[in-house]
């Protein structure tokens, strides 16, 4: 079966937690409903932003089953990688049966494979599960780099759609782009500053965490650039820069917690060894929300009132 790259704006999805450290099916269900009434392209849950590396497996699965029941009409594309190649093989046949439109496979972190130990993991998910999958470029996390020609290899493989680029590069990003341009294949930013340079040289869309918050900006920016023109997407991007900027003042998903609070989407519990947003990373942080609450667009203004 050929599956069709994504497209568009998929946020990175949080994680609510309870008081008692379990998970808040509840709230994780109407988050994701929000998302969807926003106009995300899907939505992608238990990633590093939805803190899966504190979740046991059976958690994992069943936020997973939370999400694929909250939306209808968006693809949920499910974190589903390991350091293990059985391990995330195991989860990735989990997350299909648990209702899982896609994938997305973090490359093996701590152990840094060589390139060729890193095609096979991805080869051996890809070959066993027939779902779309995007695999997941970010050093700073994995203490490796996807080699350029392991993605190229790999963006031949009918069920391998696509490529998370959050290394910061964006000579990495165009040569992964330049070596996929005839397959059916995508490139998203990982990286929430980057996505507009990125998609001006031939990315398709992001994985987002400022989508968290504010969807109906990013789903904007993303399709004007889309379509070609630039001078909205620029303008959105500035316009968003402070608030990608306070995203990442700490360890994510630290500081979009506190503005899931801040705005009242969740509660900012997080589990150890995350730890609360400094008072003055939170003051700064509160005062662009509310600028950007104060300055929303009247085009904009519809869909926050509907969600």
């Amino acid at each position: 079966m050929t599956h069709r790259p994504y497209t568009g704006v998929y946020p990175a999805l949080t994680t609510p937690f309870t008081e008692d450290d379990g998970i808040d099916h509840e709230t994780l269900a109407a988050n994701a409903r929000r998302l969807e009434t926003a106009g995300v392209d899907g939505i992608v849950p238990v990633g590093t932003t939805g803190e899966s590396a504190t979740m046991t497996h059976d958690e994992h699965i069943e936020v997973i089953e939370t999400v694929s029941a909250a939306v209808t009409e968006i693809p949920v594309i499910a974190g589903a990688g390991s350091n293990a190649t059985h391990e995330a093989l195991a989860l990735a046949e989990r997350a299909a049966d648990a209702g899982a439109d896609g994938l997305l496979l973090i490359s093996p972190y701590y152990n840094k494979p060589e390139p060729a130990g890193m095609e096979h993991h991805f080869r051996t998910v890809a070959d066993a599960v027939d779902l779309p999958q995007i695999i997941y470029n970010v050093p700073g996390r994995t203490g490796r780099n996807i080699a350029v020609e392991t993605a190229v290899s790999l963006a031949s493989h009918e069920n391998v759609v696509g490529y998370k680029a959050a290394s910061g590069d964006l000579n990495r990003v165009t040569q992964v782009i330049e070596g996929t341009r005839e397959e059916s294949f995508s490139v998203l930013s990982g990286d929430d500053a980057l996505t507009v340079p990125m998609l001006a040289i031939g990315a398709k869309g992001c994985i987002s965490v400022t989508a968290n918050v504010e969807p109906e900006r990013v789903c904007a920016m993303v399709g004007a650039a889309l379509d070609g023109d630039f001078e909205r997407a620029r303008a959105l991007h500035h316009e968003l820069g402070p608030l990608n900027r306070a995203l990442f003042a700490e360890t994510n998903p630290i500081p979009v917690k506190a503005a899931m609070g801040i705005r009242d989407y969740m509660p900012e519990r997080m589990r150890p060894p995350l730890s609360p947003l400094t008072d003055d990373n939170r003051e700064e942080l509160a005062a662009i929300l509310a600028a950007l609450d104060r300055d929303t667009p009247q085009e904009l203004q519809v869909t926050q009132t509907d969600s």
